[in-house]
């Protein structure tokens, strides 16, 4: 097969890492950066220009899209999609999981456990928002936050104002959440591919941090999931609509809460920590369903 990486950056691990699997697998892998590609759009002839050339189609995209790239990464996504082409990850799941609220919401919807949530428009209503999730303390989140950024624990009255006054006055899109005590600055990040849970560790906030992320300094080691834990993430996954995912749990006094559902998880810390082949996996997945996909459009023709 002919397999097309998005990303923004080729010497990136997670990106590397997929391109080595792929070619182990006999197939042949390219990286492009999805904002060099230009969207043309006409009827019934979508196409796709890069860096000012017609590409030819591949047979799959991989889509590693950045946060702060979700909007023209996903229409990028779409586009290969009405072109045809097997994507691994959904370009409507990619924008579903990024927006932090909506993502909390459809898996509210289907009752899976989670940190008890609000959102308001108004700075005002703190102290009636913060009684709702139990604070203080609250944690105070980006709803376009990752990596562990934009994300405040307020242990006060006083210090939920100050910290929502700074990101109200900067116009962001912000909501409050429970602080789980007994998970103790840990939580797990659990991978799922295609329905199966292929990897999983446990991280660890460094001393008086409460933020796990090992961008944020954390640590992390292998762990067992518990029957629920695995079925938890797998549900979250498959709520959103991600085949491949990486699913952030807290562990609490009342099981696993769904934390945060990432639609381009890193594959640097997984592998590492839980020595499993994630890429591989996600070749494997890609193999399997390009296939079918291809049938299906051969019978469907």
């Amino acid at each position: 097969m002919n397999i097309c990486v998005l990303s923004r950056n080729e010497n990136l691990y997670s990106t590397k890492r997929l391109v080595e699997e792929a070619e182990k697998r006999g197939h042949e892998v390219y990286v492009i950066d999805y904002l060099d590609c230009d969207i043309v759009i006409e009827e019934s002839n979508p196409f796709i220009f890069y860096q000012g050339k017609h590409i030819p189609l591949p047979d799959a995209i991989i889509p590693r899209i950045g946060a702060s790239k979700t909007y023209y990464g996903s229409a990028v996504v779409r586009q290969f999609e009405m072109m045809h082409v097997f994507t691994s990850v959904k370009s409507q799941a990619i924008v579903r999981a990024r927006d932090k609220l909506r993502s909390m919401q459809i898996l509210s919807q289907q009752g899976l456990g989670l940190p008890k949530t609000a959102f308001s428009a108004h700075p005002e209503q703190i102290k009636s928002l913060m009684k709702q999730v139990g604070g203080p303390p609250i944690v105070i989140k980006l709803l376009e936050g990752t990596q562990g950024k934009g994300v405040v624990l307020a242990e006060t009255l006083n210090a939920a104002k100050s910290a929502l006054d700074a990101f109200f006055g900067l116009k962001a899109n912000i909501l409050i959440q429970e602080y789980i005590k007994e998970a103790k600055g840990r939580d797990l990040r659990v991978f799922v591919v295609n329905g199966l849970v292929v990897a999983s560790m446990i991280r660890k906030g460094l001393q008086g941090e409460f933020r796990s992320n090992l961008h944020q300094g954390g640590v992390a080691e292998k762990v067992r999931l518990t029957k629920l834990e695995r079925e938890t993430a797998i549900n979250a996954a498959k709520a959103l609509g991600l085949s491949i995912a990486g699913v952030d749990l807290l562990q609490s006094n009342r099981g696993p809460l769904v934390m945060e559902v990432n639609s381009s998880p890193g594959l640097e810390g997984i592998e590492t920590i839980s020595g499993k082949n994630v890429a591989a996996e996600i070749i494997k997945y890609i193999e399997m369903n390009a296939f079918r996909k291809k049938i299906k459009d051969k019978i469907g023709a």
